[in-house]
């Protein structure tokens, strides 16, 4: 029987209509669920943290391949259809949590002896010092989900996400088309998409494409424990000399950001001004000291660009 027969007739026996809100559109093709195992590299010693199982084709596949699967799922029915499959096919190391992924404990940086505690259930799960998440990640979830588990203590090896095809170009950007999510998004990790997977792979059949995103975070973040900055390409050759460190840390390079993305459509420097209280020529005097055009805007530097333009707001 087909993905596509067998997903019918669950959603009929179980009276589950999906709900676009949710992001409950239900992946029908075979190759794309082997396209997303072959990403999460799983070994048999693996501990997978899976969001949004759905009806729990997924969660099979990667049971059989990883030590044990934690799938958290928000939809009560849902979560339900997948613990009775589950069950049915005698799959013994998936264990089912009925919970908004963004409410669990491990989000809050709370992991005491390396354990993953979920205070809703009164229950506790082991997650060894290498896990990865693999998630179906709807649109207004997404950003929020990333910072977190990006910036929490116990960071995944690796993150497989299905995204919407628009969002996961913003998170692989370049400089010239850099926003506020690529740069969250590429301080802590390092993300690639590996497979643009059409609407028609999935029913109900959604409004856009999606994409399969690989994100394998840095082992420690360019502003923790000295790591220093490295030297733009876009700074003046004058610049470039002594620059080995920088005076703010991470908080005040996130709020150096949010400042510049803070009006799209204007210079940085106006940003700047605005958001530091400056006058347009102080703001633009820091900007080209730090060896960049007075006309630059924020969507054109990179993360190390952000870094270099940290120095001269938080000097040392």
């Amino acid at each position: 029987m087909d993905i596509l027969k067998q997903t019918k007739q669950l959603c009929d026996l179980y009276h589950i209509k999906p709900a676009r809100s949710r992001g409950q559109n239900f992946l029908i093709k075979e190759d794309v669920y082997d396209k997303i195992i072959a990403v999460a590299e799983l070994k048999k010693s693996d501990i997978v943290l899976e969001v949004g199982p759905g009806l729990g084709f997924l969660t099979a596949r990667l049971a059989a391949r990883a030590k044990k699967v934690i799938a958290v799922e928000l939809d009560d029915k849902l979560a339900e259809v997948s613990r009775i499959g589950l069950k049915a096919r005698g799959i013994r190391n998936v264990e089912v949590i009925n919970e908004n992924i963004l409410g669990l404990s491990i989000l809050n940086n709370k992991l005491e002896n390396k354990d993953f505690k979920n205070k809703t259930h009164n229950s506790l799960f082991i997650i060894h010092d290498s896990y990865k998440i693999v998630a179906n990640l709807p649109y207004n979830i997404t950003s929020i989900f990333l910072r977190k588990f990006l910036s929490a203590k116990h960071k995944p090896e690796l993150m497989v996400l299905m995204l919407q095809k628009e969002v996961a170009e913003r998170i692989v950007a370049k400089p010239g088309k850099m926003s506020l999510l690529a740069v969250s998004v590429q301080y802590f990790a390092r993300p690639e998409i590996m497979r643009i997977v059409p609407a028609d792979n999935f029913w109900p059949k959604p409004e856009v494409d999606s994409a399969i995103v690989r994100i394998i975070p840095h082992p420690v973040p360019p502003l923790r424990e000295g790591r220093g900055q490295k030297i733009s390409l876009l700074m003046k050759p004058a610049c470039r000399q002594g620059r080995e460190g920088v005076g703010g840390g991470e908080k005040e390079f996130f709020h150096l950001v949010k400042i510049g993305f803070s009006a799209k459509r204007k210079m940085l420097k106006n940003n700047l001004a605005s958001g530091y209280h400056l006058s347009h020529l102080q703001a633009e005097e820091k900007i080209t000291k730090a060896g960049f055009s007075p006309k630059i805007r924020a969507q054109e530097l990179s993360i190390e660009d952000w870094q270099v333009l940290l120095n001269y707001f938080y000097p040392v």
